[in-house]
């Protein structure tokens, strides 16, 4: 009886973990790919490059409000997926289009489309840390600012993550001076 009891038990903790895991993540990976460099021109330094194709079925969402420790660079191959961000714009995306997910932007995604939606999403970032990294408690984050613009006026006091600042200037001062990479393209001489 003690077994049966024990069976019963473990199976509705793993039944329940398993509702809950789908109910915080509903996007569900078709294909991933994993590897490592010493060096990646766009990271300037050893990264881990992490390829995968997603699906969200329509009316869900692809998890919580979260972030990316470094690039993420999306194709959506079928279907809308709508990208909102921490500070409240909302972008949708078709079929055919590409949009970068900035580092360290919170975000979270949906698909409030008519079909499954399919992405492809390439993430380059630091070895040893996670492709995502979830907000605690699931909390609205805003930030942090992209550009000096969105700094502008009040706008800078929107911003709490990574941290409330005092001021505006502490908010551009962090704007200009966070590491950015430039990509230098030569031009094409076939062209």
């Amino acid at each position: 009886m003690k077994i049966y009891c024990s069976r019963r038990k473990l199976t509705l903790v793993l039944g329940l973990s398993l509702l809950a895991s789908g109910v915080i993540y509903a996007a569900v990976a078709l294909e991933l790919w994993v590897g490592t460099s010493d060096h990646i021109g766009l990271w300037n330094g050893p990264a881990t490059l992490t390829a995968r194709t997603l699906k969200t079925q329509v009316g869900e969402t692809t998890g919580l409000w979260h972030y990316h420790p470094g690039y993420v660079y999306n194709v959506v191959r079928q279907g809308t997926i709508t990208v909102e961000d921490g500070c409240g714009v909302a972008q949708a995306y078709s079929a055919g289009q590409a949009f970068e997910t900035s580092e360290g932007r919170v975000h979270r995604a949906y698909n409030l489309g008519g079909v499954d939606a399919i992405e492809s999403n390439m993430f380059v970032g630091p070895p040893g840390r996670p492709i995502t990294v979830l907000i605690p408690n699931n909390e609205r984050r805003c930030g942090p600012p992209s550009s000096v613009d969105e700094c502008m006026g009040d706008g800078w006091a929107s911003f709490n993550h990574p941290s409330p600042f005092a001021n505006q200037g502490e908010r551009i001062a962090y704007v200009n001076h966070r590491p950015r990479i430039t990509v230098l393209v030569p031009e094409d001489p076939l062209r």
